[in-house]
C-alpha cells in the first residue's frame, strides 16, 4: 500500500514551495485580551449542546478524536519566514501544553503540518493525488467521507483542514480495527453494553492557509484559529455565526483576539472527558456536558465578582 509520511510530505513540499521553514516548542506567547462573549437567544445548555453537535466532525461512524498525550504532537510549519513559522508553531505548542499533551524536541517528526500558499485549491489537490492514502488510509475510522475530501481541495476558504485518525484500545493505544496486510486487532475485552474500550487518536493534521485570504488578521487571530482546527475535527460547514469563537473571526475580525473562553472551554471538555460511550453520539453529548458545566462554573464565578465590586 503506497503511503507517505510527515517527513517524506515535508520533503516534497519543499521542492514544491521555496522557503519552508519547520519548529517547535519554544516558550509561551502572552496572553491577550478577548472581545465581549456574544449573547444567544436561548439557554446554555442548548446553546453548547447546538455548538458541540454542529461544530464536531469526525471520522464516519466513530466519536471524537484527540491527540493522544502518550505520543503528543509535533508541528511543522512550511512556507512562511523562519520567525513567523517559529511563532506559529510556538502558539500551537503552547495550546497543546494546556492540553495536557507533551510536544516534540526540535527535530521530531511532524504530525501535524501547517502549510502557507497563495494558491489554496492547487496546493490541496496536488497533495491529495500524490498520495490519497495518506488522507484517507483504508482502514475504518481514518477518516471524513470522500466527498469531504473533494471539498477539502476544491472548496474557496481562508483555512482548510483535514485530520487521520485511528480507533485505537485505550489501555495498550493498539489499532483496534483491520489494518490493511495485518490480522484482526487483539482486544481482550469489548466492555459493557454501553461503554466500550477504544477511542480515537488523531495521527495527523493538514491545515493549510491561503495567504491572500487571511488578509486583515493579526497574526495571533490566525495561528490561534490554526490551533482550534488542529486539536479538534471541526465541520467546516457548520453553522456558529451565532456563537463567540474564534471560527468567527474571518467573518468578524473584532470578535476575539485569540482564542475565546468558549474555544478554550469547548478544547478543555474535549481533551477533559472520558467519553468510553459505546455510541458515538454519546461521546459528543459527554464533551457538552463537560463543557455545559464548566460554563455554567464561569458564569457563576462572574455573577460572584459582579456582587463583590457592587
Amino acid at each position: 500500500m503506497k503511503t507517505i509520511t510527515f517527513g517524506i510530505a515535508l520533503a516534497l513540499l519543499t521542492g514544491l514551495m521555496p522557503g519552508t521553514a519547520a519548529a517547535q516548542q519554544t516558550p509561551p506567547l502572552e496572553e491577550t485580551t478577548v472581545e465581549d462573549i456574544v449573547v444567544l437567544g436561548m439557554p446554555l445548555r442548548e446553546q453548547v449542546e447546538t455548538f458541540v453537535d454542529d461544530v464536531t466532525a469526525p471520522a464516519t461512524g466513530w466519536g471524537p478524536a484527540r491527540w493522544d498525550e502518550r505520543w503528543g504532537i509535533c508541528v511543522g510549519v512550511v512556507n512562511l519566514r523562519r520567525d513567523a513559522a517559529q511563532t506559529m508553531a510556538d502558539r500551537i505548542s503552547e495550546v497543546a501544553l494546556d492540553l495536557n499533551l507533551t510536544v516534540g524536541e526540535p527535530g521530531c517528526s511532524p504530525n501535524v503540518l501547517i502549510i502557507a500558499t497563495d494558491d489554496a485549491p492547487a496546493l490541496a489537490t496536488a497533495m491529495v493525488e500524490r498520495s490519497p492514502n495518506a488522507f484517507r488510509p483504508r482502514y475504518s475510522g481514518a477518516a471524513r467521507p470522500a466527498s469531504q475530501l473533494e471539498i477539502f481541495q476544491t472548496r474557496d476558504s481562508p483555512v482548510r483542514w483535514w485530520h487521520v485518525s485511528m480507533p485505537i484500545i485505550r489501555d495498550t493505544g493498539r489499532p483496534a480495527v483491520r489494518l490493511p496486510g495485518m490480522g484482526p486487532p487483539m482486544i481482550n475485552s469489548w466492555g459493557s453494553r454501553l461503554t466500550t474500550p477504544i477511542t480515537s487518536r488523531l495521527l495527523r493534521a493538514y491545515v493549510i492557509i491561503d495567504i491572500d485570504q487571511a488578509e486583515g488578521l493579526s497574526f495571533r487571530q490566525l495561528a490561534d484559529y490554526v490551533a482550534m482546527v488542529t486539536f479538534a475535527q471541526i465541520d467546516p460547514d457548520a453553522e456558529i455565526s451565532g456563537f463567540p469563537t474564534i471560527l468567527n473571526v474571518f467573518d468578524n475580525p473584532n470578535i476575539a483576539f485569540g482564542l475565546t473562553d468558549w474555544d478554550q472551554d469547548y478544547l478543555e471538555a474535549l481533551y477533559g472527558s472520558e467519553m468510553n460511550q459505546r455510541h458515538p453520539s454519546h461521546q459528543t453529548g459527554a464533551v457538552a456536558s463537560l463543557m455545559f458545566r464548566e460554563r455554567r462554573q464561569a458564569e457563576r464565578e462572574a455573577d460572584t465578582d459582579t456582587l463583590d465590586a457592587e
